[in-house]
Formats: structure tokens, sequence, C-alpha cells
């Protein structure tokens, strides 16, 4: 089993259809007929349904693609690692949420490459389940997590706290002097659960069961844009839209009977961890 077998499986699954797939990797459709009759060989498995314009992944393909694209990703971490550029002392990977990473870590990441020429940083945005598998398989040295892991072999601590502000159209100037939690069902909330379980379903809590939201939405980051234009009510972190707030373009609806949503979020690493003291502290203070 070669990565390049591995490439055109993952191609293969993802456009589902061998001419194209062919067409894709710039090789003949016999190639890709028959890496892929050898990868099941191998395996003993059919990882494809066949039919007459495309194919489908059987339930053992589906399983096997998973750690087909953790292969290729791994080689390619090793590949970077071995064959490090002479310019760059090291590599150092994070990954974090998009949230996380437009509420703090951008500024901070910024600021350091400026000041530290000679780090090269790889960053990934993705989901929290996705970066701390990547973590334990040494393709990131630190995650930021809303989520946090206590399992021996990793460090986990408190990174922030942020408090989540109900906010609305700045000219919009009803509850101006605050709402109760009975009117919550009445406005258009855009609901999205940024913050996985605790803090969705604090706000889920605050609405009446199976509540049919306006708009549900994985990245808070977006939300922004739609509030300004009038399109509803969110809540959302202060750290991300205070600039919002400071230039007029959102207004912040006081709670009246509720106690304003926090998240936290935390900071993870393998023990012992990978990332340099100096850009540890730099990334975690204040």
């Amino acid at each position: 089993m070669d990565t390049t077998t591995l490439r055109t499986f993952i191609t293969l699954a993802e456009i589902k259809n061998f001419t194209k797939t062919a067409q894709q990797l710039f090789v003949a459709q016999s190639t890709v007929t028959n890496r892929i009759r050898d990868l099941e060989t191998e395996l003993g498995v059919a990882l494809f349904i066949r039919n007459h314009k495309q194919v489908d992944l059987t339930p053992a393909g589906l399983k096997f693609l998973e750690y087909a694209q953790r292969f290729i990703e791994l080689e390619t971490t090793a590949l970077q690692d071995v064959q490090a550029s002479p310019t760059y002392a090291k590599k150092i990977n994070i990954g974090t949420t998009n949230t996380i990473y437009e509420c703090h870590l951008q500024k901070k990441i910024r600021a350091y490459l400026h000041t530290n020429p000679d780090i090269s940083l790889g960053v990934t945005i993705s989901h929290t389940l996705d970066m701390l598998q990547k973590l334990q398989d040494g393709m990131l040295d630190a995650v930021f997590s809303f989520s946090a892991i206590f399992r021996d072999g990793y460090i986990c601590q408190p990174y922030r706290t942020d408090t989540l502000v109900l906010v609305c159209q700045a000219d919009d100037k009803e509850y101006a002097s605050g709402i109760y939690k009975s009117d919550l069902q009445k406005i258009n909330y855009l609901f999205c659960n940024f913050a996985l379980q605790g803090v969705g379903l604090y706000i889920q809590d605050l609405f009446p069961r199976y509540h049919r939201f306006p708009m549900e939405i994985d990245n808070s980051t977006k939300l922004p844009q739609y509030v300004a234009e009038g399109l509803g009510y969110t809540f959302l972190p202060r750290s991300l839209i205070e600039d919002d707030l400071l230039l007029g373009k959102l207004r912040a609806i006081p709670l009246l009977d509720v106690a304003p949503p926090k998240v936290d979020s935390y900071y993870i690493t393998r023990s012992p961890g990978n990332v340099p003291d100096s850009l540890e502290a730099f990334l975690l203070q204040p």
C-alpha cells in the first residue's frame, strides 16, 4: 500500500467516476482501475459499489477513507519535518476553531511572526474532534478548543472566558431598555452552536422545546453581518463584536432576568509538548 494508491482512492471517493478521476490525476483510466483493484485485494474488502455512471463508497470504503486521509496528512507532516527549510529553525502546527481564531489568535499570530522570522507556523482552522485526532496523530502541536480534554499524555489549561452578548442592528430600538427571557422566543433569533454542547444547550433552553430558528449556522464569525443588516438577533462573544459595538454597527441588549451566558476555551498540547516556551507564553498571555 503506497501513498500514490491512497491518493487515487481519495480522489475517486470524491469524484465518484473512474474516467474523471483519471483525468484529474493525469493517468490512464486503466491505471486508476488497477490501483483500486490492488488496494481492495490487499485489504480483502470491496471499497466501492460500481454502477454504469458513478461509484459510491461501501461501508468499509467509508471507514477506510478517514484513515487514508490521515495517512496522507501524516506523510506531508513527516516530509516537511525531515526536509525542513534551513530558513526556519522549527515548524509549529496549531489547530483552532474559527471563533477562537477571529476573537483572539489572529492578532497574536501576526504580532509573533513580525518578531520571530525563524519560526514557521502552520494554522489549521477546523472542528474540535478533527483537531484532537490530529493532535493525537502528531500532525498538530497544539489546539485551541471550546472543549476540554483530560487524558493521560495531554496538558489542557484554560485559555479564555468570553461573555456572550445579545446583539441587534444598531438602529433597532426595540428592547432598548433590555429584554426578558419570555420575550426571547418572540425575536428572530439566529442560532449558532459554536461552542458545542454547553453554551448551545444553554441558549436552546432559553427557547421553547423544538423551537425553529429562522437561521442556524455553525460559524459565529459569519453572523455579525446578518445582524447588522437587521435580519435578526443573536448571542456573540463580546471579544468578537467589540469593534462593531464601538463603531455603531451593532447594539447590545441587556438581559433583565437571566445571566448572560459565558463560554470557556482551552489550550491543549501533548505531554511533553513541542511548542517553544516563547511562542506558548506569547499566545497565552492576556
